[in-house]
């Protein structure tokens, strides 16, 4: 007992004490430390033996209220898309070909406005006499031959010719437009009748077939405004029947299928020829 209360060595006892204090404290951890090892390994045991043996309470599920009320039968956005019925679809465009003398059309040299669009637009069209067998059709303004309107200069009128399609089906007429332009400043008018400007149709054998002045009716000029920096556009239907001078009878030899060429001819103006065909049955 007299060793534990006084340590003998070679050292001071204080240091065996400090060694004698630190094991304590050592054994007394491990002791706190194996403690709340048992502690916490019996509390969850008990819990999962409680969970397994069903003494846990399960969460009760509160179940939502039953539709009373009838079910949905319409399609979504409130429309009824089972039948066929139909909005009002809205209206259609109507769009007008402004071709312009700038592209090449089928048949011509150079492609003018179509039949009733070029930039006078349908406002005031008129209806002429392109000659025998054929109704002249002006989407320009026509005026009246007294209209203080200065004519167009041969100069400053440039014209083109072709055809609404390259080839016709049997019994489909012709459709020539004839396109004048305007190159001035200000607005003028044209004279594209029917006997101020001629168009003439010929087969491949060089034979002409049909004039536009040949039988004019009526005889008068066709007077349309050209604005400045504009066109207008002419055009003839031909019924494909021959014509002769002065109203004569016209040969009765029907018009064959083949390639035909279509010229104007305006004075103080040069016009370039246009071609088509008439298919066979």
């Amino acid at each position: 007992m007299g060793s534990l209360r006084n340590p003998v060595g070679p050292l001071p006892s204080s240091i065996y004490w400090r060694r004698r204090a630190v094991a304590l404290c050592l054994i007394a951890l491990l002791a706190m430390l194996a403690l709340w090892a048992v502690t916490a390994g019996d509390g969850g045991g008990k819990k999962s033996n409680d969970a397994s043996n069903g003494s846990s309470p399960a969460p009760s599920i509160t179940p939502g209220p039953s539709g009373s009320g009838p079910a949905i039968s319409e399609q979504p956005g409130g429309r009824d898309e089972s039948g066929g019925s139909g909005g009002s679809g809205g209206s259609g465009e109507s769009g007008e070909n402004t071709g312009g003398d700038g592209g090449t059309g089928p048949g011509g040299a150079d492609g003018g406005t179509d039949a009733g669009a070029a930039n006078g637009g349908k406002n005031g069209d008129t209806d002429g006499a392109g000659g025998d067998g054929g109704a002249g059709a002006s989407s320009g303004q026509q005026v009246p031959a007294d209209s203080p309107l200065p004519n167009c200069a041969p100069g400053a009128l440039q014209l083109t010719l072709r055809s609404a399609k390259v080839s016709y089906a049997p019994g489909e007429k012709p459709r020539l437009h004839l396109v004048a332009k305007n190159t001035s400043a200000t607005d003028c008018k044209a004279d594209l009748g029917p006997k101020n400007a001629v168009l003439t149709i010929s087969d491949s054998k060089g034979d002409e077939v049909w004039a536009s002045r040949d039988c004019p009716r009526p005889d008068a000029a066709i007077l349309l405004r050209v604005p400045a920096g504009s066109s207008v556009t002419h055009t003839v239907e031909w019924d494909r029947k021959r014509s002769a001078p002065r109203c004569a009878t016209a040969p009765a030899a029907p018009v064959g299928p083949g390639t035909y060429l279509v010229e104007a001819a305006m004075p103080g103006v040069k016009v370039l020829p246009a071609s088509f065909t008439l298919a066979k049955d």
